[in-house]
């Protein structure tokens, strides 16, 4: 299971985060067969004031709309699966929120099972793989 955060331009609108996420989530699970009912994205849009970078940096033209994505899943991907999913995550943002490739910045964290704790407190680990049921307050 992926968690994702997604960072965006303040004043996004709901359709653009909504073609970011759906951007994203279709590359995991094209790209590295990710299960479909694993989408987890949580995002932030930043005020330009409070995040800094190089707008040429190794050799990339950028504007003032990157994207920033956060990748933290279960160690276990090739270079090759990982370079398919970028790949892929910037050509779905490209066509389907319209985002310059660019402005995409991808970074990943890699940890274990042992690392994670997705509901009711319960090391991960622990938990078999199962679809749960909807729960309203």
């Amino acid at each position: 299971m992926p968690f994702i955060r997604t960072a965006v331009p303040k004043g996004s609108t709901s359709d653009f985060k909504k073609a970011i996420v759906d951007g994203i989530h279709q590359a995991l699970v094209h790209a590295i067969g990710m299960p479909s009912d694993e989408l987890f994205n949580l995002i932030t849009e930043y005020e330009p004031d409070n995040f800094h970078y190089d707008r040429r940096f190794n050799g990339i033209a950028r504007s003032d709309q990157l994207v920033l994505i956060e990748i933290t899943m279960r160690r276990g991907r090739s270079d090759a699966m990982k370079k398919a999913l970028y790949a892929a995550i910037a050509a779905n943002l490209q066509a389907g929120a319209h985002v310059n490739t660019g402005d995409i910045f991808i970074f990943m964290h890699e940890n274990d099972y042992s690392d994670w704790s997705v509901g009711h407190g319960q090391f991960a680990m622990a938990i078999v793989q199962q679809r749960g049921q909807d729960q309203t307050s």
